[in-house]
C-alpha cells in the first residue's frame, strides 16, 4: 500500500478516454494536475481503462495505485499476474442502487404482465392478463457483496424473501438478506428449486466462469433469471435449453459473454429473453470522483481503502 510520502511525490496519470470532469475532480483531490507521461522510476497514480496502464502499456514510472473507473476488474486481471505491491481499487458509486432498481423494475414488470400487454397492444388486441404479487415470493441472489446486497435491500423492502448464495456463509447475513447459503451445497440446490427469481450479481473470476450452466439451471422450477453481473458467468447454450424446457420462465440479460452483440448474434433469438446492452449500472463521472476521493482519504490516513480489490480472489 503506498505511503503518504510516496503519495506526496506521485504523478497523476489519466487515460485519454477519462472525461474532463473526472480529470478535474482527481486533480482537485490530489492537489496536482494530471499528466500524460511520467519519468522513469517516478511514482504514479493512474486511473482509466485497463489497457492504458497495465501489461505492455504500463507507464514508465513506478505504478503505485490504479483506480479503475469500473466496478468489475476482470479485464485488468485477465492479462496476467497483477504487479506486486500495486494497489488496485475500483469504482462502485451508486451502481448498487441503479442495479437494484433495474432488477426491481423487471420483477414488477413480470408480475404485472407488462411483456404480454405490450405484445397485445402491438396486435391491437384487448384481453386481460393475470397479475401476481411479488410480496412473499423468493429471490435467490448469487453474489452478496455491495451490488448483491443493494439488490436484496430493495427487494426485501417490497416484501420478497431474499436468499443469498456465496462461497462462504457469514455468521450474520449481509444487509438485505434473510439468509445466505453456500454456493454448491444442498441448501443452494433447494433454494434454486424454491426461487421465483434468480439474480446473478457475480464478478468474473477463475471460479465463476460458466457458473450458471446445465446443472444449476436444471434445479430451477420455472424461475426467471436476471444477470446483472458478468456475461461469461452464464453458459448461454445451457440457458437456451432451460428456457425451451421451461425450467427457466424468462431471462433478462444485461451482460453477455461477448459484447457488443451484433445483429444476428444468437442471443437475440433466445426465447422469452430481453437483452439490455450492459446498461443496468452505468457509472457516472461523479461516481468515479467520489470513490477515488474516498480511497485517497483512507490512504492519507494510513488505512486500506474499502474499495481495494483482492487481486488473488479477483474482486
Amino acid at each position: 500500500m503506498p505511503t503518504t510520502a510516496l503519495l506526496d511525490r506521485a504523478r497523476l496519470l489519466t487515460a485519454p478516454d477519462v472525461s474532463p470532469a473526472v480529470r478535474r475532480g482527481l486533480a482537485e483531490i490530489t492537489g496536482r494536475p494530471w499528466a500524460a507521461c511520467p519519468a522513469d522510476g517516478e511514482p504514479v497514480l493512474a486511473s482509466g481503462e485497463p489497457v492504458v496502464h497495465v501489461g505492455a502499456s504500463r507507464p514508465a514510472g513506478r505504478l503505485l495505485w490504479f483506480h479503475s473507473v469500473n466496478a468489475g476488474t476482470d479485464a485488468l486481471l485477465a492479462p496476467g499476474p497483477w504487479p506486486d505491491g500495486v494497489l488496485l481499487t475500483r469504482t462502485v458509486g451508486r451502481m448498487g442502487e441503479r442495479i437494484a432498481q433495474y432488477v426491481l423494475a423487471w420483477v414488477l414488470a413480470e408480475c404485472q404482465s407488462v411483456p404480454e400487454f405490450a405484445a397485445r397492444h402491438a396486435r391491437e388486441e384487448w384481453r386481460r392478463e393475470p397479475s401476481e404479487l411479488a410480496t412473499g415470493q423468493t429471490v435467490l441472489i448469487h453474489g452478496t457483496g455491495r451490488i448483491g446486497s443493494a439488490v436484496a435491500v430493495l427487494l426485501r423492502a417490497c416484501g420478497l424473501r431474499t436468499v443469498g448464495a456465496a462461497r462462504t456463509v457469514p455468521g450474520v447475513p449481509p444487509p438485505g438478506f434473510d439468509r445466505v447459503v453456500r454456493a454448491g451445497g444442498d441448501a443452494e440446490r433447494q433454494a434454486l428449486g424454491e426461487a421465483r427469481w434468480v439474480v446473478a450479481a457475480l464478478p468474473l473470476t477463475a471460479a465463476t466462469g460458466n457458473f450458471f450452466a446445465a446443472e444449476r439451471f436444471g434445479h430451477l422450477r420455472g424461475a426467471s433469471f436476471v444477470n446483472v453481473g458478468r456475461g461469461a458467468t452464464v453458459d448461454l447454450a445451457a440457458l437456451e435449453a432451460a428456457l425451451r424446457a421451461g425450467s427457466v420462465r424468462r431471462a433478462v440479460l444485461d451482460v453477455l459473454p461477448s459484447e457488443p452483440a451484433a445483429p444476428g448474434d444468437p442471443c437475440w433469438r433466445l426465447p422469452r429473453t430481453v437483452v439490455t446492452s450492459h446498461s443496468a449500472g452505468i457509472t457516472a463521472d461523479e461516481d468515479v470522483v467520489a470513490d477515488f476521493a474516498a480511497c485517497w482519504a483512507r490512504l492519507r490516513a494510513g488505512l486500506r481503502p474499502e474499495l481495494a480489490v483482492d487481486v488473488v480472489r479477483g474482486y
